[in-house]
């Protein structure tokens, strides 16, 4: 009997052009002699190459691939998207690496930062030879990031920045950290060398999901930069949600890449194991699982293409579209791995598997970018024109 890949169901790839094929299958090899040999280990010893990556990555122009100018590679959203899905098939940690390099520090400094600040970050950045955080969250203001507490205030010439971030994924090893902090006048961006006095990145230990990942917490301590330093076109809280906005178009497609790897592994087990005589993979149970988690993946993918196709023809997607996408496919994602946990029984919680280690860092995926909630939020209001949000 034939088998298929579960992607391959629905003959998906026909939706894709050679060129769209070729990049994915370059960052496909790029994830199984790179990562994939050593991503266990990482994850278990909460600690990765982080700088080595990114500087291979940089070298195959994937860093920031969606931007133009200034040594990026000016991809379209659909190739963008499709490098999300392969290096979340090795693990997500990973793909934060590359989300959050090229889809928010990059990203805020190429939409909203001077000639000067472009110049200065960009180049470096896309080569992989500076790592960039993105410094939003906080210890009590994650979903409510309007609410920040921290502060920044004019002192002659220069900005002095006060308060901290959390869960900043970079942070320990940043060059540069794009900080949001607010003023009497609003909330200001600035691009903050991490070598600044007051300045101080924590790594967080003891995390269970995205151990593959370097996570910080951000102290400022009157930390002074001058005026050339913030970013000149972003005012108010609009601007850093539209670098989340950016950002979750890649998770979108990246939870595919996790999702598929489960059901691939999954698939894989079901039609070696054997159990009363026979494969597992041939009880009904097992294959009415395997069915109804492919038939989800083929409409993840659909949901993610379309937008990736809305995108590359209209320039930019609504916030409301790309929420559709994240809490769709990261819901999803989170399912299958869970039930793909089911098919391998007890080895599927162990290491020589990927599936908890997906399924554990698909907790943060659900979480970080906007939770579920948030999501819900925003489509219902697209819905019904009424704003569920606390005032």
């Amino acid at each position: 009997m034939v088998t298929v890949a579960p992607l391959d169901l629905l003959d998906l790839d026909t939706l894709l052009t050679d060129e769209e094929r070729d990049i994915r299958a370059l960052v496909r090899r790029v994830a199984d002699d790179r990562v994939r040999p050593s991503v266990a280990d990482w994850y278990f010893d909460g600690t990765t190459p982080v700088r080595d990556l990114a500087l291979e990555f940089g070298k195959l122009g994937l860093l920031g691939m969606h931007l133009t100018g200034y040594g990026c590679a000016g991809s379209t959203a659909v190739a963008y998207g499709l490098t999300c899905m392969e290096l979340e098939a090795a693990d997500s940690g990973v793909r934060s690496l590359v989300s959050v390099q090229g889809s928010l520090a990059m990203y805020a400094i190429w939409k909203y930062g001077s000639d000067e600040t472009k110049q200065q970050w960009l180049p470096g950045m896309a080569a992989g030879e500076l790592i960039g955080c993105f410094g939003l969250t906080e210890p009590d203001h994650g979903s409510d990031p309007a609410n920040m507490s921290t502060r920044c205030r004019r002192d002659g010439d220069d900005w002095v920045l006060t308060g901290g971030k959390m869960w900043i994924t970079n942070a320990p090893l940043a060059d540069v950290a794009v900080i949001w902090a607010r003023a009497e006048e609003g909330v200001f961006g600035f691009a903050v060398p991490t070598g600044t006095p007051g300045f101080s990145a924590r790594e967080i230990k003891h995390k269970m999901s995205l151990r593959a990942s370097s996570t910080g917490e951000i102290t400022l301590d009157e930390v002074r930069v001058p005026e050339s330093a913030r970013l000149p076109d972003a005012r108010g809280l609009k601007a850093p949600l539209s670098c989340l906005t950016e950002a979750r178009f890649g998770i979108i497609w990246g939870a595919l890449g996790a999702a598929r790897d489960c059901l691939a592994t999954a698939i894989d087990y079901a039609t070696t194991r054997e159990q009363f005589g026979r494969p597992i993979g041939g009880f009904q149970l097992t294959q009415a699982k395997l069915a109804d988690m492919a038939v989800e993946l083929q409409k993840g993918f659909l949901l993610a293409l379309h937008l990736g196709r809305v995108r590359d023809s209209a320039g930019a997607l609504r916030p409301e579209q790309v929420s559709v996408g994240k809490l769709n496919n990261v819901r999803e994602a989170i399912k299958i791995a869970r039930q793909c946990r089911t098919i391998l029984g007890g080895n599927g919680i162990s290491g020589e598997y990927p599936i908890m280690r997906h399924a554990n860092n698909l907790e943060s995926v659900l979480t970080y970018e906007g939770t579920s909630e948030i999501h819900q939020l925003v489509i219902g209001q697209k819905l019904t024109g009424l704003n569920a949000f606390a005032s």
